[in-house]
Formats: structure tokens, C-alpha cells, sequence
């Protein structure tokens, strides 16, 4: 829970009247009618700005100019900005090698570069913010060598494009020569990557992909017409966004027109949790074109993959999809209209899904269907687990003094952000409708990770609630207040986890207490979306419990940490592919689901007086 920082109308003498938090303090005290303190959790998120920089930047928003000071908003404000990169002026040999770079623009870099060797060895690891432009690198080159072996490692957010990397004009693009991308983005929280128009008209170049975006979580990457006209072009994608998190990846159009070009995928999102992979298009006009998926998928959870158009039009081409998605739990792969017009043409599906559907598929006498899979769930079901950790959903008899129990990692993997003052933030753009206004304020390119922020956030704050739920999203504590008193009433409180002690240990728990007596109760939960300033979305949740539990060292059972956790009584309207029915072993409407408020989410409640 929140400790206490000050009482309803008391006032720090040494605080200035004038800023954010000192606004945020006096509304606390004006809206909220209870004996609650206020909460120094909700007050930490308040805008640092000074009261000068409040008014000018507020000014500058409502002359429509914020995005002229950018850098200097982005700074003081405490937000989630990337840099703007300027082309390089650096001069490099022809073999280069660049370790512990970060931000840096190499657009046309290499461009008709002779016999070169580049390394990007631990380019920009651990940074929080990976923004990189690689475009037009290696344009119309010959036989140039790049290695980018573990690059962007364990970092929080990757922007990074390659688009039109190593390719050219017809009769132009880069010949021969290498690239190879091991160990690339491992472990990064949201990676944003773009090999758009990567290879393309390139003649007899080699492409590697081996632990691309391994463990990483909630990402995009686009190969949209990646390698289009190309000749006897070769990539290799091993274990490409193997266990990474709810990864979408756009191939539309990869290998368009190509000739001769050979694409292996091998165990290409195994592992995974709902990867989505799109092939729109992929080979079509193709001529002597060879793929392989092996191991597609393979044990991954959910998901969905579409073919729709593959090798249309091809001449000869010859596709293998061996062990495609043996997983437990396989989602659906749509294959519409693949190889639609094409010409000796031969597909082999080994041990393939029984949720995939093959619609309007043409030309069946050159295809083969062997091993089609009814595997069992149970087989996988300790591998899937590994997507539910343990202790993330419980029962509520777990919540009882003497339990021992797992912690999940509760820790916050979002960026370190600040709330807008209400003033300011009633001046910016927040809609689809001005979505052009929103990106020029925020610098945010095309196809960028910034660009997919914003849209991201709008398309969650402007749907349509579920049935029975009241949403809001919320850039401003002020905000925020107002959407919980509306649904609570004014006696509220602000409840969260003190800290992340115990997380990925067995703990014990201590004292546990029920709010509002334990009774079933409506909260409000705020979660973090990933956006420049601090923006939450909050709803209403009717039919919990909510509790308060003492966190105690499972072997010492000294406490160490002030749980707060929520039941939800009614999981009917939950999907059965939720991973609390993965962790508990039940199905919708047939059990109550208890978790943590993980750091720095929120739950608000009628306030116990």
C-alpha cells in the first residue's frame, strides 16, 4: 500500500505553490473526501517541470510549436523520447569495426563499397533507448562483408531501420558479399525493426539471421519487400525471435520477382507466446525460388501466421514446411490463395497443425500432406508454462498467513516516465483523428517504434469497452482522480505493491487483510501503456476482492516487502487461452483469479475509514 507523505490539507513550507506536484497535492486534498493521506506513489509520477517551464512549454502547445523544443520538452518534463539522428560526418576505413557505439545514423554508408568488412560487435548493449539508421547502407555495393553480432543487447526500447539496406536500382544493387545478424536484440524489451526494401535487385548475397531478437518481448519487425527482384539471393533465419513475447513480424512481398533465391527458416519462432508472422505475398512472381520452415513455431503458444498469395504467380519453386508448429496450443495459420497461378510448383507439409486452414488452395496434385498433427496439449504443457511464471496467477486460498508461495517478477520493465500537468496536457493531440499532429509533435518517422507507440496507445484508449467495463486512459494524476472518484465515489484509496523484494523467490505470507472487510468490491486498475509521457489505462473491475498481504523471506520470515493483490470472482468473459487457465488448469467461469499489482500499476478502492 502507499505510505504517507502528508495529511489532506497540510502543505510542505518548503514547497513551491506554483509546480505540478504542489497542483496535484492541493486537487488530492480538494476532490478526495476521506481520511486517506496522500500517496506519495501517485505524487512520485507527478510532472518535475518547474512552474516556469510548465507555462512556457503550455504556451508553445497552445501555439501548436512544442514540437520546435522537443529535446528540451522531452528533458525537463521526464518523457519518453528518441533522439533525432543526423546523418554521420565520421570517416571509416574500409574495414571497419564499431563496438560500444549507440544512436548513430550510417545511411548510405558503404554505399559502392569494394571488398569491405564491417563489425558491429556490442553496438549499443544495455542501453534503455536504441535508435539507429542504417538506410541505404551498402547500397549497390560489391562483395562487402557486415557482422552485427550481439548488438542492441538487453536493451529496453530498439528503433532500428535497414531499410534499403544492400540493395540498388535494377542492375545496380549490391553483389555478393555477406551479412550476418547473430545475437541480435537479445532480450530487448520492445524492439521496432525495419529491413524494408533489404537486398533488393542484390545478385548472389548472403543473408544470416541466427538468434534474431531471441527472448525478447512485444516487438515488430518488417521485411516488407525484402530481397524483391533479387538473383540467387540466400538467407538463413535460425532460431529467429526464438522464446520472445507476442512478436509480429511482415514479410509482405519478401523475394518478390526473385530468381534462383534460397529461404531457410529454421525453428523460426520456436517457442514463442502468440507470434504473428504475415507472408502476404512472399515469392510471388518468383522464378527457381526454394524454402524450408523447419520447426516453424515449434512448441510456441497461440499465434497466427498467414500465406495469403504465397507464390503466386511462381515459376517452379519448391516449398518444405517440416515439423510446422508442433505446439501444444498452435493458434491458426490461414494459407488463402497460396501459389495461386503458379507453375511446377511442389509444397510438403510435414506434421503441420490441425488448426491451420488451406483455403481455395490451388493446384492440389502438386502437394503433400504427411503426418497431418493431433498432438495433445498435455505433451507441451510444461513448456508453455514457461510464458505463465510461476506464482503470476493463484487461487485465493493461497492467501492465507503461512503459505508459501512463488513471487513473479513484478519489477517494471517500462521506461522511467512522468505524468503531463492537467493544463498542458489538455493542449496536446490524443486521437486518430489528429494522428498527423500527434507524430510531428513527437518527431515520430514512418514505420518508426515511435509511430507504433502512439498508434498503439490510440487504438487501446479509443476502443470500444468490454461488455460491463468503464475505461479511461489517463495522462495526468489529475485525471486519473477523476475517473476513479467517478466510479468509486469520493472515499477512495490508491493501493500497490511497496516494493519488488521477493520477486522470483518463494516467499511466505504474513498477515493478510481484506479490504473493504474482505467483501466482494469494485476496484479500479491503472496500467501503464508504453507511450512518451506517463499514460495509464484504467478500468473499472467489478466482482473482486482485494487484500493487503504481509510478504515475508521464505527461509528467515523476516518481511521484506507490503503486497497488495486482487481476486477477480467472475472470469467468465475471459478467453480460455489466458494464461491463468494455462497456469491453473481451468477454463472461463470456473474459478476466481488472484495476481500481484505489479510495481508501479494500481488498484483503487473505496477507502476503509
Amino acid at each position: 500500500m502507499q505510505v504517507v507523505l502528508s495529511r489532506p490539507g497540510e502543505f510542505s513550507i518548503d514547497r513551491n505553490p506554483f509546480t505540478p506536484k504542489a497542483s496535484l497535492i492541493r486537487y488530492w486534498s480538494q476532490t478526495i473526501k476521506s481520511n486517506a493521506p496522500h500517496s506519495e506513489f501517485l505524487l512520485s509520477k507527478a510532472s518535475p517541470l518547474t512552474a516556469i517551464d510548465s507555462a512556457t512549454f503550455t504556451k508553445l502547445a497552445d501555439q501548436n510549436k512544442l514540437y520546435t523544443q522537443l529535446p528540451r520538452f522531452c528533458s525537463a518534463a521526464r518523457l519518453l523520447c528518441f533522439p533525432d539522428l543526423s546523418t554521420s560526418l565520421h570517416k571509416h576505413s574500409p574495414q571497419s569495426s564499431f563496438s560500444v557505439y549507440q544512436n548513430e545514423n550510417f545511411t548510405n554508408y558503404g554505399t559502392g563499397g569494394l571488398f569491405r568488412a564491417n563489425n558491429f560487435k556490442n553496438y549499443t548493449n544495455d542501453d534503455n533507448i536504441s535508435a539507429n539508421s542504417f538506410k541505404e547502407y551498402s547500397r549497390g555495393s560489391n562483395n562487402q562483408d557486415a557482422k552485427f553480432t550481439t548488438y542492441s543487447d538487453n536493451g529496453n526500447i530498439a528503433d532500428e531501420s535497414f531499410n534499403s539496406y544492400g540493395s540498388g536500382g535494377k542492375g545496380n544493387g549490391a553483389t555478393f558479399g555477406k551479412s550476418n545478424f547473430n545475437n541480435y536484440d537479445n532480450g530487448v524489451n520492445v524492439p521496432n525493426l525495419n529491413f524494408n526494401n533489404y537486398g533488393s535487385n542484390s545478385i548472389m548475397r548472403e543473408q544470416s539471421f541466427k538468434s534474431y531478437t531471441p527472448d525478447s518481448n512485444s516487438g515488430n519487425e518488417s521485411f516488407t519487400s525484402y530481397g524483391k527482384n533479387a538473383v540467387r539471393e540466400s538467407s538463413d533465419f535460425q532460431k529467429y525471435a526464438g522464446d520472445s513475447n507476442a512478436m509480429e513480424s511482415d514479410f509482405a512481398n519478401y523475394a518478390e520477382k526473385g530468381v534462383a533465391a534460397y529461404e531457410t527458416f529454421t525453428s523460426y519462432g520456436s517457442e514463442g507466446n502468440t507470434p504473428a508472422n504475415d507472408f502476404k505475398n512472399y515469392g510471388a512472381e518468383s522464378n527457381s525460388v526454394a524454402d524450408t520452415f523447419t520447426s516453424y513455431h515449434d512448441k510456441s503458444n497461440v499465434g497466427s501466421s498467414t500465406f495469403e498469395s504465397y507464390g503466386k504467380n511462381s515459376l517452379a519453386n519448391e516449398e518444405n514446411f517440416i515439423n510446422y508448429k508442433g505446439s501444444f496450443n498452435p493458434g491458426f495459420s490461414h494459407f488463402k490463395g497460396y501459389g495461386q497461378g503458379s507453375s511446377a510448383k511442389k509444397v510438403g507439409f510435414m506434421t503441420y497443425s490441425p488448426k491451420d486452414t488451406f483455403n481455395e488452395y490451388q493446384d492440389k496434385h502438386t502437394i503433400s500432406f504427411a503426418a497431418y498433427s493431433h498432438a495433445s496439449s498435455s505433451n507441451h504443457i510444461a513448456k508453455v508454462n514457461k510464458w505463465v511464471e510461476p506464482g503470476k496467477f493463484f487461487r485465493e486460498s493461497m492467501l492465507k498467513q503461512g503459505n508459501i508461495m512463488p513471487m513473479p517478477d513484478i519489477r517494471d520493465k517500462m521506461p522511467k516516465r512522468s505524468f503531463l500537468p492537467k493544463s498542458l496536457l489538455s493542449k496536446l493531440p490524443f486521437s486518430t483523428a489528429r494522428l498527423d499532429e500527434m507524430k510531428n509533435l513527437f518527431h515520430a518517422g514512418e514505420n518508426s517504434t515511435m509511430e507504433k507507440m502512439i498508434v498503439d496507445s490510440l487504438h487501446e484508449c479509443e476502443r470500444a469497452p468490454s461488455e460491463g467495463e468503464t475505461k479511461r486512459c489517463a495522462g495526468s494524476a489529475e485525471d486519473m482522480i477523476d475517473f476513479a472518484t467517478s466510479v468509486l465515489g469520493n472515499n477512495v484509496m490508491v493501493r500497490t505493491t511497496e516494493n519488488t523484494n521477493g520477486f522470483n523467490k518463494n516467499i511466505t505470507i504474513g498477515a493478510v487483510k481484506g479490504i473493504n472487510g474482505g467483501k466482494v468490491t469494485k476496484s479500479v486498475s491503472c496500467h501503464q501503456s508504453l507511450y512518451p509521457y506517463l499514460l495509464y489505462y484504467c478500468h473499472s473491475v467489478p466482482k473482486v476482492k482485494v487484500y493487503d498481504a504481509e510478504i515475508l523471506d521464505a527461509k528467515t520470515k523476516e518481511k521484506v516487502n507490503q503486497g497488495t493483490a486482487i481476486c477477480h470472482l467472475d472470469t467468465s468473459s475471459w478467453s480460455p487461452t489466458h494464461g491463468a487457465f494455462l497456469a491453473l488448469g481451468s477454463s472461463p467461469g470456473k474459478i476466481e483469479v488472484c495476481h500481484w499489482i505489479f510495481e508501479n500499476d494500481m488498484t483503487w478502492t473505496i477507502g476503509d475509514n
